[in-house]
């Protein structure tokens, strides 16, 4: 799983210019580096984000679910939380059907 974790922060540094992090991630830490990028996006650069979402096939039900119902307040960390979950799940899946 910490592979997964890790290919996933390498995907985010390359699309987010996330600051490299040489340390051990878990998710949570993964959410947490995210999720101040995905404010300022939400703020700023909404078309990058959409085009995130887009790219990691978050789904249009799960991001309108987010961005109409979420509390201002919680929405840049709950939508961190979905991509991570959905670029890990990704990777998961690969990761089992190459082993086939």
């Amino acid at each position: 799983m910490n592979d997964i974790i890790l290919a996933s922060a390498a995907y985010f540094e390359r699309e987010l210019e996330l600051p490299v992090t040489q340390q051990a991630l878990n998710e949570e830490d993964l959410i947490q580096l995210l999720s101040p990028i995905i404010k300022r996006m939400l703020d700023r650069d909404f078309e990058r984000l959409l085009g995130l979402c887009y790219r990691i096939d978050l789904g249009e039900h799960k991001l309108k679910k987010i961005l109409y119902e979420s509390d201002p307040e919680s929405m840049a960390e709950e939508l961190a939380s979905a991509l991570v979950k959905r670029q890990i799940q990704k990777l998961e899946i690969r990761q089992r059907y190459k082993n086939l």
